[in-house]
């Protein structure tokens, strides 16, 4: 499998552009995602970048602890102690290095024994196009992508309790969420079933090494406000969280946000509230999970660019977006699939904080190069 287009394009879990060796432009859904939220206040110390590190900028703070802060020259005197050369939350002494990132994956990525086989799904991916019409919101495909899935998949354990979640969201930003007991208890299921599998312990096992976790039971916490957590995407208090983001799906001004999941993609598609357009990357896997990144309408709004895994199990995609974010949040993540190099974006959101200064997850983006 490969690019559609003899260029070198990097394709992002919802965004792409074409890397030009001199400046590469990103398309607007990047500054989107990147927009400046205003800062939590439960900063007590703004002249400090206790708990303020890789946070966006905000004028009206006297000092910055964001990445490009020591271009502008205006960090926090305490900002090379905090925040800078450290890899993640951790110290330098104990960084997770890209080596490390590399090999983790690839134990992940061959420990997914619940991803589909070839014979499980069946792709007409149909007309492919140039980056620079992706905006241009034609439909280029009479058909849908998926021409056959094995639903039988749906049937494992972890499958059905990730789709459980999906309708448990409103996608119209703005609108809070609010949860009932059953739903609450859902996300509970997702998280003890995706435990048991290969995928989780090998993360788990790897964070713990590295001194992140004492426990499984600290580790699911983490993962469970890291995901489900509720923050502010919109007007509204709590009309958001990572999980309604990259899995389920949102709307905001507009467009589509998020909506990275390819089960998500399939059942939708199925029901007849995705119509798929057009594809600009297919990635360089054989096998499955591949990526791909497409244009698609879902009931009404548009998509330019929405790449994701193709025939991954829930938890595979959960352990490495959740991998990257906790060894690299806010930064670029260097990974390695079956050989092939892959790397995961993930932002975080300044609204609110969980545990000792970490973000809720807001966004994970899928980024492969050819």
């Amino acid at each position: 499998m490969r690019a559609c287009v003899p260029l070198i394009v990097a394709v992002l879990c919802g965004l792409a552009w074409v890397e030009d060796p001199k400046e590469p432009e990103p398309f607007p859904e990047l500054e989107e995602e990147e927009e400046e939220a205003p800062t939590s206040n439960l900063y007590l110390a703004p002249t400090s970048c206790q708990g303020r590190c890789r946070e966006a900028f905000d004028k009206h703070q006297p000092c910055h602890c964001n990445a490009r802060c020591q271009e502008f020259g205006n960090c926090c005197e305490d900002f090379a102690n905090l925040c800078g050369n450290h890899e993640g939350f951790s110290h330098s002494s104990d960084a997770i290095t890209k080596e490390e990132l590399q090999s983790t994956s690839e134990k992940i990525y061959r420990a997914d024994t619940n991803k589909a086989r070839k014979e499980d799904i069946v792709l007409n991916s149909q007309n492919c196009i140039s980056p620079s019409e992706t905006r241009d919101k034609v439909d280029h495909c009479p058909e849908p992508l998926f021409t056959y899935v094995n639903e039988k998949l749906f049937s494992k354990p972890t499958y059905a309790a990730f789709i459980n979640l999906l309708n448990n969201y409103q996608r119209a930003t703005g609108h809070g969420e609010h949860f009932n007991g059953q739903q609450l208890a859902e996300q509970d299921t997702f998280l003890r079933e995706i435990m048991k599998t290969a995928v989780m312990k090998e993360l788990y096992s790897f964070l713990h090494h590295q001194n992140r976790y004492s426990s499984e039971q600290e580790f699911v916490d983490d993962l469970k406000n890291m995901w489900f957590g509720l923050y502010s995407r919109g007007n509204e208090e709590g009309d958001s969280s990572g999980f309604e983001h990259v899995f389920s799906g949102e709307v905001k001004k507009g467009k589509v946000t998020g909506f990275h999941n390819w089960i998500r993609f399939y059942l939708q598609e199925k029901e007849g509230l995705v119509d798929y357009y057009s594809y600009n990357y297919d990635g360089p896997w054989d096998s499955y999970p591949d990526v791909l990144a497409m244009q698609f309408n879902w009931d009404g709004y548009y998509k330019e660019v929405g790449a994701a895994f193709i025939g991954s199990s829930p938890e595979f995609e959960f352990a490495l977006y959740s991998l990257c974010f906790i060894a690299r949040p806010g930064k670029m993540c260097a990974l390695s699939l079956g050989g092939h190099p892959l790397a995961i974006q993930t932002y975080t959101w300044d609204k609110t904080t969980y545990g000792n200064g970490k973000k809720y997850i807001a966004t994970a983006y899928v980024v492969c190069s050819t």
